[in-house]
């Protein structure tokens, strides 16, 4: 079974695992399903959300405009598996052509997935055994937060805001703090 996710925002992973690496936070069926993703990914999502056109077009405008030209459009995004550490995707797409409808599956990276679906506003799927293995309740953000305020870790502020602050990220890569 699947259910649908919200992005709940971009931000900053606390912990022994990830620590100041940019990450996204979907929430699917009651839980927080964290995405550790680029910093290039992560702008590019942030851009998205913001629905701020950057001066040339990104790639994942792009293939958007690409697959729009040639008929074809996005149906959703389905983040579908979780091995060893790794989240997979898939992209599910449709084209017509001539009165013809054909459909595509395309093998993708979560965070190609999610800026995608970001920015044709397609719904975000997530499987219950992704759910299972990574969701996390939101209380346990809520802890990580503090625990890393008493030990003094900026990690914390930036995670309290978790996608509050319009430029979380910056229009430059170089603006991240590593």
């Amino acid at each position: 079974m699947e259910h649908e996710a919200t992005v709940e925002g971009i931000g900053v992973g606390v912990g022994e695992e990830g620590a100041g690496a940019p990450v996204v936070l979907l929430r699917a069926n009651g839980q927080y399903v964290p995405i550790f993703v680029s910093a290039d990914q992560a702008q590019s999502m942030q851009l998205a959300i913001d629905e701020e056109p950057f001066e040339r077009p990104l790639t994942h405008d792009l293939l958007i405009e690409m697959l729009s030209e040639f008929g074809g459009a996005i149906d959703r995004v389905r983040i579908d598996d979780l091995a060893d550490g790794t989240f997979y995707a898939k992209i599910d797409a449709e084209q017509y052509n001539d009165g013809s409808r054909k459909d595509a599956v395309f093998d993708a990276r979560p965070s190609d997935g999610i800026a995608i679906a970001l920015r044709v506003d397609c719904p975000i799927v997530v499987d219950d055994s992704v759910v299972e293995a990574a969701g996390r309740p939101p209380e346990a953000f809520e802890a990580d937060a503090e625990e890393a305020e008493e030990f003094g870790g900026e990690e914390a502020d930036e995670l309290g805001d978790f996608g509050e602050e319009d430029d979380d990220f910056g229009d430059d890569p170089d603006d991240f703090d590593f």
